[in-house]
């Protein structure tokens, strides 16, 4: 079995990222317009090639752009269906969530609530939190000023778990939580792959949302994470993570969502994995969570930034100010004159060229790139369409899809990671929809 580029798919995406020509993307890439070539023939094996470079530039997996070539080999085909993957992208994975509202009151506690992206989406789907684990002293200030009836601790969870759970919360009985949620994050496993089940994940703060998991056995949980997961260490890390959940009781799907999808006016992409319990499965035939269909239509930078209220920013210096007012709308590094460009990128101008976040302007016709921690990092730079400077608090809140009022309460910049690390609020509002339309139908 072996892959080829799709022209078609690739034609696509391009049109999407407003690349008109293969002359324009091959430069994109840093190649020869007839490198590019080679890369999109027929006989081309894109896996060990600038293929990867071709997927960065347009924010795509590699199974977007590519279609699988059958050879009879006279091999009996294997009738184990694979487990726990990510399901293909037809209809039939997603349902209509637009309409979908709560039966009641449905609970839900929050690991590594961070700036409550996430908590506050899933409160206007419906659900009512019943606490908030955070170890960040300055989210959890925000999440209190917020909210401030939410149960916020401030703790770091490896301590929660050893002295209990309980000795923090008043906990409902063993299964009654409805929704166990939280983005832990990525790394790697000293043990993966041998099968220990949860003690393949010691070490890593997984293991102690997997251990709450085990201890509450909520009737569904939702993990989110940033899409590198999906490769992590080969797909081992996944993997584990799998396995874990299902060999404590639970029916898993996992995948890809991009936020654009959803009301968000982002290019952000998160890997999120729902687990239904497995007796909740069994007896109710009906029971089979899907994933939130997309909206059908994507939102750009003038649909969400009208109006937005005056907030402090990050400032460029001056000599950097000066590079970027010569960048247009849109543009890039490739559009300042070649030598403002050799001293501006230094190393970075010989080694490829395919860079396409440093020196970057971004559009009021096109979505934002996905924020990052700093609004003014060389490599991802996210500069105003009209003004030569980074986007406001509450521009970056809005473009997270924060509503307005929810204030951050810390410094600038520990606002801009706040809202950076958050998962964007309509995100989190249709992917608990998702979850509620299982809910209801225990009711």
């Amino acid at each position: 079995m072996s892959y080829i580029i799709s022209k078609e798919k690739v034609h696509s995406y391009m049109k999407d990222h407003g690349i008109k020509t293969q002359k324009e993307l091959a430069e994109q890439l840093g190649i020869s317009k007839s490198q590019l070539s080679t890369i999109l023939s027929p006989n081309y094996n894109p896996i060990k090639s600038n293929a990867m470079k071709l997927c960065e530039t347009l924010n795509v997996r590699l199974e977007d752009i590519t279609e699988q070539l059958s050879f009879d080999l006279n091999l009996q085909e294997s009738t184990n269906e694979p487990r726990s993957e990510e399901a293909a992208q037809s209809n039939d994975q997603f349902i209509e969530i637009r309409h979908v509202k709560p039966k009641q009151k449905y609970t839900v506690l929050e690991l590594f609530a961070g700036a409550g992206g996430l908590a506050l989406g899933l409160e206007e789907a419906g659900f009512e939190t019943i606490g908030l684990i955070e170890f960040d002293k300055f989210a959890c200030q925000t999440l209190r000023t917020n909210r401030p009836n939410w149960k916020v601790i401030h703790e770091d969870i490896e301590v929660i778990t050893e002295k209990g759970l309980e000795n923090y919360l008043d906990l409902p009985e063993v299964g009654e939580l409805d929704l166990l949620s939280g983005g832990y994050p990525c790394q790697a496993f000293s043990y993966a792959g041998k099968k220990r089940g949860l003690q393949d994940a010691r070490g890593t703060l997984f293991y102690h949302y997997a251990k709450i998991l085990e201890q509450l056995k909520p009737k569904m949980f939702l993990a989110e994470n940033v899409k590198g997961l999906v490769n992590h260490d080969q797909g081992k890390t996944l993997k584990t993570m799998l396995d874990v959940f299902e060999n404590i009781g639970y029916k898993v799907k996992w995948k890809v969502l991009r936020a654009l999808d959803y009301d968000v006016a982002q290019k952000r992409e998160r890997i999120v994995i729902i687990g239904v319990r497995n007796d909740i499965v069994y007896q109710n035939q009906e029971i089979d969570y899907l994933f939130p269909k997309p909206y059908g239509y994507e939102l750009v930078l003038k649909d969400i930034l009208k109006d937005v209220p005056e907030s402090p920013g990050s400032k460029y210096p001056d000599s950097k100010k000066q590079v970027l007012e010569l960048v247009p709308p849109g543009g890039y590094w490739r559009d300042l004159p070649e030598d403002i460009a050799k001293e501006y990128m230094g190393k970075s101008y010989y080694s490829g060229g395919g860079r396409t976040g440093m020196a970057r302007r971004l559009s009021w016709d096109e979505p934002s790139l996905t924020l990052t921690c700093s609004p003014a990092q060389k490599q991802t730079e996210r500069c105003h369409p009209d003004e030569t400077r980074p986007f406001t608090v509450r521009e970056y809140a809005r473009i997270q899809s924060f509503p307005d009022e929810w204030i951050f309460d810390c410094s600038v910049n520990n606002a801009y990671k706040q809202i950076g690390n958050a998962v964007p609020v309509n995100m989190a509002n249709a992917i608990g929809k998702s979850i509620i339309h299982v809910l209801n139908k225990l009711f």
